[in-house]
This record gives C-alpha cells, sequence and structure tokens, in this order.
C-alpha cells in the first residue's frame, strides 16, 4: 500500500476538526442544533462503546445518568445559586458515587440478568426524578442560567456548539488512550476474556466497575451541558426508551469501535428527525411511528451488520498497519527465584466434584524448583481440572495446595498468580482481533502500577514502553519475532500456543503450568519447545507440564505422574513409569 495509516488518519480527523471550526459559520440555526444534540448523545454512546463494545457488559439505564448530571446543576444553580462550573465536579462526584454503589450490586449479575438490573435502576432513578417536589416534580427545574466564560455568555447553540464538541474531542482522546495501555489491554480482555485475564492477575471485578464508572462520568458529562444547553430539564430525556436509544445508537455506529458512537449518534438523530417530519405527513397522523422503524432497523442491523456501519465506511479507507521502533526502556525487576530443588508446589489430598462427579479424587504430588514434572493420563482423567484447582481458576472442592509454603487452594486466581504461578490453557485462550504483542503483554499486567488516569492522561508511556520491551522480549523467546504485529487469531494453533507461552512468561513466574503446549506442533517446533523448556529449567523455574505426546514427555520430564479417572495411578521417573504394568495397561498401550 503507498499510503501510510497515520497521514491517512491525521488527514481525516484534520478535515473532520476543520468542518466542525467553519460550521456555526455558515450553518443555520436548525442544522446547528441537530449538530449539537449529535454532540451530547456521542459523549453517552461513547461511555457505552467502552462499557458494552469493549468490555462486554449491556446497559439499558445510561439515561438515568445523564439525568445525575443534569439535576444537579440544575439544582444546585437554581435552588442554591451555585456557579454552573463548580456544579460541574459535584454533578460527576454525585454520579460517579451512584455508579459505584450500583455497579457494586448490578455488575454481579451475568448473562441477561445485567442487563435487566439496569433497566430496574434506570426505571428507578427514572421516578425519582419525577416524583421529588424539590426536583420539581414531572413539571422539571426551569431557570438555569446560562454557562458564562468571562464576559461571554453561551445563551444559545451556536455559541454552546465548540463546547459540546470540545469535550466530546477531549472524551474521545482520552478513550483511545485509556485502551491503548496497560489498564486498556485488561478492560479488552472482559468481552470472551475474563478467565484469562484473572489467571494473569487482572482483577476483572475492579475493571468492571472502572468501565461502569466511567461510561455513567461520561453520561453525566453530557447531561452537565444539557442543561445549560436547554436551561430546564424535566424527567422526559432521561427515561429507559431514551436508554435504549443511545444504546442503538452505539450498536448503529459500531459498538466496538470509538469513532463510531459520533457516527452511530449522527445516524439516529438525524433519521429520527426526518421520520418525525414525514412519516406523520406519509401516514396522515401523528405518533411515535418513528419508534417502529427504529425496532425495524435494529433488527436488520443485528442480522446484518453486528459490527455497525463504522467497519463498513473503513472498507473505503483500508490502513496498512504502521508499527513505530520499539522505545528503548529500562527492564523490568525481576522476581527472585527459590533455591534449585526446594519445593514450589505441594498439593495434598486434592478433590473436585461436580454434582456426583469427581472429577479429581485425593490427588496428591509436588512440583520442585529447577525441574519438570509431566501430569500424563488418558482423556478425562482430570489433569486440566488439576491445574484449574491448582491456578484458582475453579477452586477445589477440598484438599490443600501450598505454593512456596503458603496454603492458596481459597484464593482466586489472580492473586495465586501475583505470588509466581502463570498457566497456559488446554483450549488455547488468546484475544484474536489484538496483536500478538498485546495478548503477550496481558501477562505483565501485575508488573505495571498505572492506573487507568494515568493511561487517559497518557503518564503511562514510560511504563508502557517497559511492559511493552518485555512483552517483545518474550516473544522472541518463543521463536515468534516475525508474528509480533499480527493478530493472534490470525497465526495456526501450534504458533497460539507459543503466543500463550510467551504471556505466561512475561509474568515472571517460578512456576509454569502448561497445558498440552506441545499439541498442534511440527516436530522442529516440538525441537524448539523442549528446548526452551530445559533453558527455563536450568534458571530454576518450576515446571508442571500436561501433555499426550509421550516422547515429548519422556524426553523432558524429570518425574512423571499419572492420573487414571481422576486418581493417581502411579509417580516416579521416566524409565520407571514406562516400565510400569499399571501404567502401560491403563495409558502406554505397551510403549517400553
Amino acid at each position: 500500500m503507498s499510503r501510510s495509516a497515520i497521514p491517512q488518519a491525521t488527514l481525516l480527523l484534520s478535515l473532520f476538526i476543520a468542518a466542525l471550526l467553519v460550521a456555526p459559520l455558515l450553518l443555520p440555526e436548525f442544522y446547528l442544533t441537530l449538530l449539537n444534540y449529535i454532540g451530547l448523545y456521542a459523549i453517552v454512546a461513547l461511555g457505552l462503546v467502552l462499557l458494552t463494545g469493549v468490555g462486554g457488559l449491556t446497559s439499558f439505564g445510561q439515561a438515568a445518568f445523564v439525568g445525575l448530571g443534569a439535576y444537579t446543576t440544575a439544582y444546585l444553580t437554581t435552588v442554591h445559586d451555585v456557579s454552573p462550573w463548580l456544579t460541574l465536579p459535584a454533578g460527576l462526584l454525585v454520579t460517579a458515587l451512584v455508579a459505584l454503589s450500583l455497579g457494586l450490586v448490578t455488575l454481579r449479575l451475568s448473562g441477561h440478568f445485567l442487563p435487566l438490573g439496569t433497566i430496574a435502576w434506570g426505571i428507578a432513578l427514572y421516578y425519582l426524578f419525577g416524583n421529588l417536589a424539590a426536583l420539581g416534580g414531572h413539571t422539571g427545574i426551569s431557570g438555569i442560567p446560562p454557562l458564562q466564560f468571562f464576559d461571554l455568555e453561551l445563551r444559545s447553540g451556536r455559541e454552546f456548539f465548540y463546547l459540546i464538541w470540545a469535550v466530546l474531542l477531549t472524551i474521545i482522546l482520552a478513550t483511545r488512550n485509556l485502551l491503548d495501555s496497560r489498564e486498556g489491554r485488561a478492560i479488552r480482555a472482559l468481552k470472551g476474556g475474563a478467565v484469562m485475564a484473572e489467571a494473569m492477575g487482572v482483577n476483572t471485578p475492579r475493571s468492571k466497575l472502572v468501565i461502569f464508572t466511567v461510561a455513567a462520568l461520561y453520561a453525566g458529562m453530557s447531561g452537565w451541558l444539557y442543561a445549560h444547553l436547554q436551561r430546564f430539564v424535566n424527567p422526559t430525556p432521561f427515561s429507559l426508551s431514551q436508554g435504549i436509544e443511545y444504546l442503538f445508537m452505539a450498536v448503529v455506529g459500531g459498538v466496538s469501535h470509538v469513532w463510531g458512537a459520533i457516527l452511530g449518534a449522527g445516524l439516529i438523530t438525524v433519521l429520527k428527525q426526518w421520520l418525525q417530519d414525514w412519516l406523520p405527513s406519509l401516514l396522515g397522523k401523528s405518533g411515535n411511528f418513528e419508534m417502529i422503524v427504529f425496532g425495524l432497523l435494529m433488527i436488520l442491523v443485528l442480522q446484518r451488520a453486528r459490527d455497525g456501519v463504522w467497519p463498513m465506511l473503513q472498507r473505503f479507507f483500508p490502513q496498512a498497519p504502521v508499527h513505530g521502533p520499539m522505545i528503548k526502556a529500562q527492564a523490568l525487576p525481576r522476581r527472585p527465584l527459590p533455591e534449585a530443588g526446594s519445593v514450589l508446589l505441594e498439593v495434598t489430598d486434592a478433590c473436585k466434584r461436580f454434582g456426583g462427579l469427581v472429577a479429581n479424587d485425593r490427588m496428591s504430588f509436588c512440583v520442585r524448583a529447577g525441574e519438570v514434572m509431566a501430569l500424563i493420563g488418558p482423556n478425562g482423567a482430570g489433569k486440566s481440572t488439576m491445574f484449574d484447582g491448582i491456578s484458582g481458576v475453579d477452586p477445589l472442592t477440598s484438599g490443600a495446595v501450598s505454593f512456596r509454603g503458603q496454603r492458596i487452594e481459597a484464593l482466586p486466581a489472580r492473586a495465586i498468580a501475583q505470588r509466581g504461578m502463570s498457566r497456559t490453557f488446554q483450549h488455547v485462550r488468546l484475544l484474536p482481533a489484538m496483536s500478538v504483542i498485546e495478548n503477550v503483554a496481558i501477562g505483565t499486567h501485575l508488573r505495571g502500577r498505572k492506573s487507568f488516569v494515568a493511561a487517559a492522561f497518557r503518564s503511562d508511556r514510560g511504563e508502557e514502553a517497559r511492559l511493552l520491551q518485555e512483552a517483545a522480549a518474550q516473544i522472541e523467546r518463543c521463536g515468534l519475532a516475525e508474528h509480533m504485529h499480527e493478530l493472534a487469531g490470525s497465526l495456526p494453533l501450534g504458533k497460539q500456543r507459543a503466543v500463550e507461552i510467551a504471556r505466561a512468561l512475561a509474568s515472571d513466574p517460578c512456576l509454569l503450568l502448561l497445558d498440552e503446549p506441545a499439541a498442534g506442533l511440527r516436530y522442529l517446533e516440538k525441537q524448539a519447545l523442549a528446548e526452551l523448556l530445559r533453558r527455563l529449567r536450568a534458571e530454576g523455574i518450576g515446571i508442571l507440564l500436561v501433555e499426550h505426546d509421550m516422547d515429548f514427555v519422556m524426553g523432558l520430564a524429570d518425574r512423571v505422574v499419572v492420573m487414571e479417572f481422576g486418581q493417581k495411578l502411579a509417580a516416579g521417573l521416566p524409565d520407571e513409569i514406562q516400565r510400569n504394568p499399571a501404567v502401560i495397561e491403563a495409558y502406554l498401550g505397551g510403549l517400553e
């Protein structure tokens, strides 16, 4: 491709900003009003892009948060004569406190219960606005003062235009900064990768609460602007139907795309205005007929363009990926490894039951620093279940697990990862739409400290360079340097497993749990993997390995534990296991 993505994107953005700058000078009042509302709606829709499109959490209640921002400033300015600029932090504070309270309860729900929960509190807040006498009831609050910059009062939509769009563009920049960061990778992992993220040390409940609150703050900001643009508020714009419309805007524009929020808000706002003018004349009577059209349009979008309109437009402006040189940064500190031969992991009488099925039955074994211990057995023997119990992904029913001398069986996966245990999965758990280096960088999450606020303001760049440098080093270590910037989903299965190993190494572990790492690898790739594991063993890292390739296992493992029907069948050196009659009969099929 002859043109790079950066100049093309910069050109389009420059043209867009130029159009915004001249719009108030050229357009009549009606179109400026439409653009103002598009900007206000896009701010709310942008929060839904972060919450629903990126984080996978569906909310129908964002209109209620818009109402919180609007009513806070309306009440404080009209009843207590507070300056409008002071009501902005007050409105955001009220919105944040309500969002945190609701999020702590609502985000415990999953599946269809989560959106039902947002509907419940959305309706509750709507009726609260309409029934509180202090907020004017259903009549609302009028006489809200205009915003003022020094001697300039923003009384008209033309004067308000630049403020709305400056706020929107600032929020877009902050959102893009957030998503391009350590915290952003954690947020992007919530949708389809929460189990993996927890195993890499990400506090997924916290990440969910962060994006829920940030989306609410975006809505609260929109409400504050709306109140001072209209200078009047009542409950109607903050109803459940408006919350559904906000979600519709995000979905139509492209719910996973930041710029899709503006596109969706623009399309729905213009279409709604057009339908309200055209349908009554066509049908001969007035009514909310546009909602019928919107319902049919939503069905069409969900069937034919689930990713929204923005990705369809991007096809006309193809962009070649551009990757700048890796910034040289100070290396991340390393975890001191235990003394070779010391016990890293000790499992005692571990049991895991699923109803009447016993997947692990009184399993006991240990793994030492600087050794490779293999856990083998037929399909269904309970090996991966054992991994899940050890790593906290699916806690054991009973038994004890000690890691580096501390009991961990009651700890969540992220807390176990923080102590120096990392793992791969039997079924590869990568984020296919993210690049290889981004996937591996999720493994460095625990080695960073910068918050989402620092990411939004771009003050995390030094730490981010160190994390990406570590990810790149582990990718090269696993022989994937030429695939570093490719999408993880485009790689063959064998290389995807290598990406998982690189991600696990990026967390700086002292114990690796590798679940069938050689599956899907060619002969030379297996040899390279075996050599890598030997080097890790020599460095003092303990490795617990599940694998079905017996040549690979017997040529690498220091000790072997054999499982059958969830129980330990045998344990010993590889040569002993190969000669064990019970093992030969149950699993190895006569291998000697």
